[in-house]
């Protein structure tokens, strides 16, 4: 299985409150209504830090996990018309495109 793990900041001007309200409320949803979400994609988060005494401040405003079980579904999400027409519009108005840092992994459970 394959873990795309997307670290991301808001665009400037959108406080932290309006980032995670976009991002968990109208983002997410968008995301999983479109077929090829239920088809390709094995599971999808959102993560958005807490305070934590004793813990840096975070270096990023929020995290999406997306998991794929191979190269061939995530090639198929990613290049659906679903996607690239109402997806990924709606990345921009919410996520500073430059900033995101991406990390493609396999995950073990290790607990």
């Amino acid at each position: 299985m394959i873990k795309l793990a997307f670290m991301i900041n808001r665009v400037g001007g959108m406080t932290f409150e309006e980032f995670v309200e976009h991002h968990r409320n109208h983002h997410a949803p968008l995301f999983t209504s479109i077929p090829e979400a239920r088809q390709y994609v094995r599971k999808y988060t959102v993560s958005h830090p807490v305070p934590a005494a004793g813990y840096p401040s975070p270096a990023y405003d929020g995290l999406t996990e997306i998991w794929f079980d191979n190269w061939a579904d995530h090639d198929a999400f990613f290049g659906s018309e679903n996607y690239r027409e109402l997806v990924n519009p709606d990345e921009g108005t919410f996520i500073d495109m430059e900033s995101v840092a991406v990390m493609v992994t396999e995950e073990k459970v290790v607990v």
